[in-house]
Protein backbone atom coordinates (compact mmCIF):
# COMPACT_ATOMS: atom_id res chain seq x y z
CA UNK A 1 0.00 0.00 0.00
CA UNK A 2 1.15 3.50 -0.50
CA UNK A 3 1.06 5.29 2.57
CA UNK A 4 1.73 8.65 0.60
CA UNK A 5 -2.06 10.22 1.56
CA UNK A 6 -3.20 7.75 3.29
CA UNK A 7 -5.07 8.24 6.91
CA UNK A 8 -2.95 6.12 9.44
CA UNK A 9 -4.38 5.23 12.65
CA UNK A 10 -2.02 4.24 15.59
CA UNK A 11 -2.63 2.85 19.06
CA UNK A 12 -0.19 3.58 21.81
CA UNK A 13 0.55 6.68 19.87
CA UNK A 14 2.24 9.06 23.00
CA UNK A 15 5.07 7.19 23.01
CA UNK A 16 7.67 4.87 21.94
CA UNK A 17 7.14 2.40 18.50
CA UNK A 18 3.74 4.21 18.37
CA UNK A 19 4.82 8.03 18.51
CA UNK A 20 7.82 6.74 16.55
CA UNK A 21 5.49 5.23 13.85
CA UNK A 22 2.80 8.54 13.61
CA UNK A 23 5.88 10.45 13.21
CA UNK A 24 7.21 8.47 10.05
CA UNK A 25 4.32 7.65 8.61
CA UNK A 26 3.28 11.93 8.62
CA UNK A 27 6.72 12.33 6.78
CA UNK A 28 5.91 9.81 3.90
CA UNK A 29 3.03 11.96 3.45
CA UNK A 30 0.21 10.13 5.36
CA UNK A 31 -2.63 11.81 7.57
CA UNK A 32 -2.68 10.31 11.06
CA UNK A 33 -5.03 9.40 13.61
CA UNK A 34 -3.03 9.54 17.41
CA UNK A 35 -5.26 6.97 19.80
CA UNK A 36 -3.77 6.71 23.49
CA UNK A 37 -4.74 7.73 26.90
CA UNK A 38 -2.53 10.18 27.36
CA UNK A 39 -3.83 13.13 25.93
CA UNK A 40 -1.77 15.50 26.69
CA UNK A 41 1.40 13.78 24.54
CA UNK A 42 -0.79 12.98 21.65
CA UNK A 43 -2.37 16.40 21.11
CA UNK A 44 1.31 17.90 21.59
CA UNK A 45 2.48 15.42 18.95
CA UNK A 46 -0.93 16.24 16.91
CA UNK A 47 0.75 19.86 16.85
CA UNK A 48 3.99 18.68 16.26
CA UNK A 49 3.19 16.90 13.05
CA UNK A 50 0.53 19.27 11.86
CA UNK A 51 -3.16 19.45 12.99
CA UNK A 52 -4.36 19.35 9.34
CA UNK A 53 -3.15 16.24 8.96
CA UNK A 54 -2.77 15.23 12.68
CA UNK A 55 -6.43 14.06 15.24
CA UNK A 56 -5.31 13.05 18.57
CA UNK A 57 -7.85 11.61 19.82
CA UNK A 58 -7.86 10.35 24.00
CA UNK A 59 -8.63 6.77 23.97
CA UNK A 60 -8.20 3.26 26.07
CA UNK A 61 -8.35 0.85 23.59
CA UNK A 62 -9.22 -1.66 25.86
CA UNK A 63 -12.97 0.25 26.11
CA UNK A 64 -14.93 -0.97 22.88
CA UNK A 65 -17.25 1.92 23.21
CA UNK A 66 -14.28 4.52 23.30
CA UNK A 67 -12.81 2.92 20.46
CA UNK A 68 -15.66 2.77 17.98
CA UNK A 69 -16.04 6.85 18.90
CA UNK A 70 -12.50 6.97 17.93
CA UNK A 71 -12.63 5.70 14.60
CA UNK A 72 -15.79 7.64 13.98
CA UNK A 73 -13.78 10.59 14.80
CA UNK A 74 -11.03 9.18 12.20
CA UNK A 75 -13.87 9.32 9.15
CA UNK A 76 -15.27 12.29 9.89
CA UNK A 77 -12.15 14.13 10.14
CA UNK A 78 -10.54 12.41 7.52
CA UNK A 79 -13.04 10.49 5.85
CA UNK A 80 -11.72 7.34 5.52
CA UNK A 81 -8.90 4.90 7.08
CA UNK A 82 -6.27 2.86 5.17
CA UNK A 83 -4.02 1.68 7.30
CA UNK A 84 -4.63 0.45 11.12
CA UNK A 85 -0.98 -0.11 13.14
CA UNK A 86 -1.79 -1.74 16.86
CA UNK A 87 1.29 -0.75 18.76
CA UNK A 88 -0.26 -0.30 22.13
CA UNK A 89 0.66 -2.87 24.85
CA UNK A 90 2.03 -3.49 28.21
CA UNK A 91 4.74 -5.80 29.85
CA UNK A 92 4.20 -8.59 32.14
CA UNK A 93 7.29 -10.14 34.39
CA UNK A 94 6.53 -12.66 36.88
CA UNK A 95 7.31 -16.43 37.21
CA UNK A 96 3.81 -18.62 36.58
CA UNK A 97 3.69 -19.34 40.31
CA UNK A 98 3.75 -15.59 40.98
CA UNK A 99 1.15 -14.15 37.91
CA UNK A 100 -1.46 -12.51 39.45
CA UNK A 101 -4.48 -13.23 37.55
CA UNK A 102 -5.77 -9.67 37.82
CA UNK A 103 -2.62 -8.73 35.87
CA UNK A 104 -2.36 -11.26 33.29
CA UNK A 105 -6.12 -10.28 32.07
CA UNK A 106 -5.54 -6.61 31.96
CA UNK A 107 -2.38 -7.33 29.61
CA UNK A 108 -4.74 -10.05 27.25
CA UNK A 109 -7.07 -7.33 27.16
CA UNK A 110 -4.31 -4.69 25.89
CA UNK A 111 -1.95 -6.98 23.90
CA UNK A 112 -4.48 -9.24 22.33
CA UNK A 113 -8.37 -8.32 22.55
CA UNK A 114 -7.77 -4.71 22.23
CA UNK A 115 -6.02 -5.37 18.56
CA UNK A 116 -8.97 -7.42 17.96
CA UNK A 117 -11.33 -4.82 19.29
CA UNK A 118 -9.96 -2.18 16.72
CA UNK A 119 -9.59 -4.10 13.70
CA UNK A 120 -13.04 -5.11 14.10
CA UNK A 121 -13.70 -1.02 14.09
CA UNK A 122 -11.76 -0.23 10.71
CA UNK A 123 -13.06 -3.44 8.57
CA UNK A 124 -16.50 -1.72 7.50
CA UNK A 125 -14.62 1.25 5.96
CA UNK A 126 -12.01 -0.66 4.48
CA UNK A 127 -14.47 -3.31 2.65
CA UNK A 128 -15.94 -0.38 1.69
CA UNK A 129 -12.79 0.99 0.13
CA UNK A 130 -11.79 -2.73 -0.75
CA UNK A 131 -8.52 -2.08 0.44
CA UNK A 132 -6.35 -2.03 3.95
CA UNK A 133 -3.50 -2.56 5.63
CA UNK A 134 -3.32 -4.47 9.58
CA UNK A 135 -0.21 -4.46 11.26
CA UNK A 136 -0.16 -5.85 14.75
CA UNK A 137 3.12 -5.38 16.99
CA UNK A 138 4.38 -8.53 18.77
CA UNK A 139 7.37 -9.19 20.13
CA UNK A 140 10.53 -11.52 18.75
CA UNK A 141 10.56 -13.15 22.72
CA UNK A 142 8.01 -15.44 21.65
CA UNK A 143 10.61 -17.48 20.26
CA UNK A 144 12.50 -17.45 23.89
CA UNK A 145 11.58 -19.50 26.85
CA UNK A 146 12.74 -16.94 29.12
CA UNK A 147 11.78 -17.23 32.73
CA UNK A 148 9.03 -14.72 33.89
CA UNK A 149 8.08 -14.20 30.32
CA UNK A 150 5.68 -16.35 30.25
CA UNK A 151 2.22 -14.10 30.16
CA UNK A 152 3.61 -11.71 28.37
CA UNK A 153 5.24 -14.08 25.81
CA UNK A 154 1.66 -16.16 25.69
CA UNK A 155 -0.26 -12.64 25.16
CA UNK A 156 1.94 -11.92 22.00
CA UNK A 157 2.35 -15.74 20.49
CA UNK A 158 -1.57 -15.53 20.66
CA UNK A 159 -2.08 -12.01 18.73
CA UNK A 160 0.56 -13.88 16.36
CA UNK A 161 -1.88 -16.84 15.67
CA UNK A 162 -4.89 -14.58 15.39
CA UNK A 163 -3.35 -12.44 12.48
CA UNK A 164 -2.52 -15.39 11.12
CA UNK A 165 -5.81 -16.36 10.77
CA UNK A 166 -7.49 -12.54 10.07
CA UNK A 167 -4.47 -12.45 6.98
CA UNK A 168 -6.21 -15.96 5.60
CA UNK A 169 -9.85 -14.65 6.25
CA UNK A 170 -9.57 -10.84 4.60
CA UNK A 171 -6.83 -11.80 1.64
CA UNK A 172 -9.71 -11.83 -0.67
CA UNK A 173 -11.34 -8.35 0.04
CA UNK A 174 -7.22 -6.81 -0.16
CA UNK A 175 -7.09 -6.05 3.22
CA UNK A 176 -3.30 -7.44 4.22
CA UNK A 177 -2.78 -8.52 7.88
CA UNK A 178 0.67 -8.62 8.99
CA UNK A 179 2.70 -9.21 11.82
CA UNK A 180 5.56 -7.09 12.89
CA UNK A 181 8.22 -8.50 15.84
CA UNK A 182 10.42 -5.66 17.70
CA UNK A 183 13.21 -7.07 19.66
CA UNK A 184 14.21 -5.20 23.07
CA UNK A 185 13.89 -1.20 21.80
CA UNK A 186 14.77 2.08 23.82
CA UNK A 187 11.01 2.73 24.81
CA UNK A 188 9.38 3.20 28.43
CA UNK A 189 8.05 -0.35 27.92
CA UNK A 190 10.01 -2.04 30.68
CA UNK A 191 9.92 0.36 33.19
CA UNK A 192 5.93 0.19 32.85
CA UNK A 193 5.47 -3.65 33.19
CA UNK A 194 3.27 -5.47 35.71
CA UNK A 195 4.78 -7.65 37.85
CA UNK A 196 8.31 -7.40 39.26
CA UNK A 197 10.03 -4.67 37.08
CA UNK A 198 13.23 -4.86 38.80
CA UNK A 199 13.47 -8.70 37.30
CA UNK A 200 12.18 -7.11 34.14
CA UNK A 201 14.78 -4.67 34.12
CA UNK A 202 17.78 -7.36 34.94
CA UNK A 203 16.27 -9.95 32.13
CA UNK A 204 16.84 -7.11 29.69
CA UNK A 205 20.55 -5.94 30.83
CA UNK A 206 21.50 -9.90 30.47
CA UNK A 207 20.19 -10.40 27.43
CA UNK A 208 22.83 -9.75 25.47
CA UNK A 209 20.98 -7.74 22.79
CA UNK A 210 21.66 -4.23 22.27
CA UNK A 211 18.27 -1.95 22.48
CA UNK A 212 17.25 -0.56 18.86
CA UNK A 213 15.75 2.79 18.38
CA UNK A 214 11.59 3.23 17.98
CA UNK A 215 12.47 4.99 14.56
CA UNK A 216 13.98 1.77 13.26
CA UNK A 217 11.17 -0.11 14.14
CA UNK A 218 8.89 2.55 12.71
CA UNK A 219 10.83 2.36 9.62
CA UNK A 220 10.49 -1.22 9.13
CA UNK A 221 6.54 -1.48 9.80
CA UNK A 222 6.51 1.28 6.86
CA UNK A 223 7.85 -1.27 4.67
CA UNK A 224 5.48 -4.06 6.14
CA UNK A 225 2.87 -1.76 4.68
CA UNK A 226 4.03 -1.16 1.68
CA UNK A 227 5.01 -4.89 1.03
CA UNK A 228 1.85 -6.27 3.02
CA UNK A 229 4.02 -8.82 3.48
CA UNK A 230 2.71 -11.71 6.18
CA UNK A 231 5.51 -10.29 9.01
CA UNK A 232 8.73 -8.91 9.85
CA UNK A 233 11.71 -8.22 12.43
CA UNK A 234 14.17 -6.99 13.85
CA UNK A 235 15.12 -9.90 15.96
CA UNK A 236 18.74 -11.38 15.88
CA UNK A 237 19.21 -14.77 14.03
CA UNK A 238 20.44 -16.35 17.20
CA UNK A 239 17.44 -15.24 19.20
CA UNK A 240 14.94 -16.75 16.40
CA UNK A 241 14.47 -13.85 13.96
CA UNK A 242 15.78 -13.22 10.31
CA UNK A 243 18.19 -10.13 11.38
CA UNK A 244 21.75 -10.96 10.42
CA UNK A 245 24.44 -9.65 13.01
Amino acid sequence: MDINGAVVLVTGASSGIGAATARAASRAGARVVLIARREERIRQLAKELGESVALAVPCDVTDRAQVEAAVRAAIEEFGRIDILVNSAGQGLQATVDAIDPDDFRAVLELNLVAPLVTTQAVLPHMRKQATGAIVNVGSGIIWSTLPGSGAYSASKAALQKLSAIARAELADEGIAVSMMFPSITETEFVGTVRGNVEDALQMEASSGLVPQSPEGVADTILDLIRSGAEQADLVPEEFGGTLKS
